[in-house]
């Protein structure tokens, strides 16, 4: 009987290493290794493996993105999300897209153990820690896709002039998403408006340390 495979795409040597251990000691073959999402996509492309274990945060290329990228080249590939990041919006997204499995990278490798026989059987499988942050998230209130954008263009440093000039309305519309933004996300301040923003993974330099 064939052994199924996998590739392992996360930034972290020691994390590489234990998934390996896992997936080995369940009776998947590990075919390759990726330091970063250009490489995971690249990988994935080359050995369609039947597992990819995919770090939310790497250099390069988004967790996000190099999902979308697997689904496309390998769309057979079972996709198993493991985060360090706790963002709720960032984790029911990769819920909503068809993620395989999320994880909590630092708590739930023993969850994932004992889930890898049901994902290989197209089960949809969520760590403990990850259903709790998902069903907590279902209680927030969500940022409008306007409410996103003019996020990220305080996070670039614009004021609500600026922003205004950018998007083609009045200053007085920016103050007004602005408010109503701060209001939704309990911010106080610029300070604490980008701590979020950071948080729930919502600005492209969001990275785990």
């Amino acid at each position: 009987m064939t052994r199924p495979t996998a590739v392992i795409a996360d930034d972290h040597a020691m994390i590489r290493q234990g998934i390996r251990q896992i997936l080995t000691s369940a009776g998947v073959d590990v075919v390759a290794e990726a330091a970063d999402g250009l490489e995971a996509i690249a990988m994935v492309r080359s050995h369609r493996p039947a597992l990819l274990m995919l770090d939310i945060a790497m250099p390069y290329s988004r967790g996000i993105e190099v999902f979308g990228e697997a689904r496309r080249w390998a769309p057979d590939t079972r996709i198993v999300v493991f985060s360090g990041l706790t963002s709720t919006s960032l984790l029911g997204q990769l819920a909503d897209a068809g993620a395989d499995g999320i994880f909590l990278k630092r708590e739930e490798l023993i969850a994932f153990s004992d889930a890898i026989p049901r994902i290989l059987d197209g089960q949809q499988v969520m760590g403990p820690g990850v259903a709790d942050l998902i069903a907590t998230s279902e209680e927030q209130a969500s940022l409008t896709a306007r409410e996103q954008q003019i996020l990220s263009l305080v996070a670039q440093g614009l004021n609500n002039r600026e922003i205004a000039e950018r998007l083609g309305v009045s200053a007085k519309t920016v103050d007004n998403h602005r408010t109503n933004l701060m209001r939704k996300v309990e911010a106080h301040s610029v300070a604490e408006l980008l701590a979020y923003a950071v948080r729930e993974g919502l600005l492209d330099a969001n990275r785990e340390t």
